[in-house]
């Protein structure tokens, strides 16, 4: 009985935030009602107030799930890298660029960026610090792997170059979201020249 009780809760919680993120989507954060969401999602306003506090926290919850999906399909890069480090940089980032847009809009996007930055100290913001975070981490990781196979330098260090790549491939990311005409292949594009400046530099 409990395993159909939590299959049961895990239902709900996703169809709740698949609700927000297409109406997130189609009318834009501020428009969609949490009453709305809750009609698409077949849940009682109750029982979505039950899962989540408010808007800001839905908009959360759906960074988390974006984030912690990337995450799950980067570890499999970080395991088992390509056979260059070109090769498995790319891999691992158009990973994080080409899931970016699953659940999550440019709109939304920008909503998050900017609570972020008007509340710092809000939970929100702090969880959000923590996802990226988790996303430079595993860039860090990911050098120190090729570095330990003999495709980067020695005496570099893993974790200041895993920090350098990822404050470029975000700063990559944010105009992205700022411009709503870039499409995805131009992302894509400038990651590649971006990568293989970075990589010759410190490629054995």
């Amino acid at each position: 009985m409990t395993g159909l009780r939590e299959r049961q809760k895990a239902d709900r919680n996703r169809r709740i935030l698949e609700a927000a993120s297409t109406l997130f989507g189609q009318m834009g954060y501020e428009a969609a009602r949490i009453d709305t969401i809750a009609e698409v999602a077949e849940v009682s306003v109750g029982t979505l107030y039950n899962y989540f506090e408010n808007k800001a926290d839905l908009l959360l919850a759906i960074v988390s799930m974006e984030v912690e999906e990337v995450l799950a399909q980067g570890e499999v890069v970080v395991a088992r890298p390509p056979e260059t480090a070109i090769q498995a940089m790319s891999v691992l980032i158009r990973t994080y660029y080409d899931h970016s847009l699953v659940y999550l809009t440019k709109a939304m996007w920008r909503s998050a960026m900017a609570m972020t930055i008007q509340q710092p100290e809000a939970p929100f913001s702090r969880r959000y610090r923590e996802l990226d975070a988790a996303l430079a981490a595993q860039v860090c990781r990911l050098i120190a792997t090729l570095q330990a196979r003999g495709d980067v330098r020695q005496g570099i260090g893993a974790t200041a170059l895993g920090e350098m790549a990822f404050n470029d491939l975000n700063a990559l990311f944010t105009e992205f979201i700022l411009d709503e005409d870039q499409p995805l292949a131009q992302l894509r594009a400038r990651l590649d020249a971006h990568l293989s400046a970075f990589t010759t530099l410190i490629a054995t």
